[in-house]
């Protein structure tokens, strides 16, 4: 098989090239690196361009990819608020062009969010666990936060309305080794690594279900491989609390400091859990890393960057 890996350089596509490339299939990555460098050493076919761009899809070949995985977008909550305007523009543009450059029928993932439930689950709207089925829902189109959501929900339209023989995927929470620093699992794991006393906790009545990176991997691979075309959850469904996730972490880090509990940022929704019934239903897929497991591994690998 060839995968072509849009936005292949980033934490979930990189993970995904190590699985194809161990299944023993042929990878491209194609990435700007406007996040970081090329650290992973040598996987094969790897190309920098600006997907924003249309004529950087002229310089790939159209005929020949088995599978086409768009994961290329501006995510994280700083990045978000910092220039809303630019995540608009770079998710939008690199995705409208991938469909223009797309052969009919070619197999497609796009890369959406459960951040499209925010809205919803706020206004109390929207059931948690959550199903696919339930309505999408902007609260403030003025609002940096909604930026990403925004450009996800127009993805998925334009995906499901484009020729192509399209998965979305709306991930939950995916973290692991290589994440970066935003999200919460790597920010607690730094912060405790560094000792820091008294312990500062966003949010800790919030809950999250977070799903660790080989997983989302297993079900991306398992979903391209399936007769289907749609939406549907990549996640575990395992609720956790925000404070029993940060008890986790420091177990993990053999630290105990004095916890500073401290309210959420605004804008952040107080559940997220996804209802993976359709996901099952179509692969057979079942999480196989548990929470404590995948904070280990996390850990481990942020502790051996310091």
């Amino acid at each position: 098989m060839r995968a072509l890996l849009l936005g292949g350089a980033g934490f979930i596509g990189l993970h995904l090239a190590r699985r194809l490339l161990a299944d023993g299939h042929s990878v491209t990555i194609v990435d700007d690196f406007s996040r970081g460098k090329h650290d992973f050493g040598d996987l094969g076919d790897v190309r920098s361009l600006d997907l924003t761009l249309a004529s950087s899809y002229s310089t790939l070949d159209k005929d020949g990819w088995d599978q086409i995985y768009m994961l290329a977008a501006i995510v994280g909550v700083r990045n978000v608020e910092a220039d809303p305007g630019r995540v608009l523009r770079v998710n939008s543009l690199a995705l409208l062009h991938l469909l223009d450059w797309i052969k009919p029928g070619q197999r497609l993932f796009f890369a959406s969010t459960s951040e499209a439930y925010a809205g919803g689950v706020s206004a109390g709207l929207v059931p948690v666990p959550t199903p696919e089925t339930v309505p999408l829902l902007i609260e403030d189109v003025g609002s940096a936060r909604y930026s990403y959501a925004i450009s996800k929900a127009l993805g998925e339209a334009a995906v499901i309305h484009s020729p192509a023989a399209a998965v979305v995927g709306r991930f939950h929470n995916v973290y692991g080794p290589r994440m970066g620093a935003d999200h919460v699992i790597p920010e607690l794991s730094l912060r405790a690594l560094r000792g820091e006393d008294p312990f500062r906790l966003y949010g800790s009545d919030q809950s999250r279900a977070f799903c660790y990176v080989d997983d989302a991997v297993e079900a991306m691979v398992r979903l391209m491989d399936a007769d289907f075309s749609g939406i549907v959850h990549i996640g575990n469904p395992e609720e956790t609390n925000i404070g029993d996730l940060a008890k986790l972490v420091l177990r993990v880090a053999g630290a105990s400091p004095q916890i500073d509990a401290v309210p959420a940022p605004p804008g952040s929704v107080a559940r997220r859990c996804p209802d993976i019934s359709l996901l099952q239903q179509v692969t057979g897929f079942t999480p196989q890393i548990s929470l404590e497991e995948g904070v280990r591994r996390t850990f481990a690998w942020y502790r051996e960057q310091l």
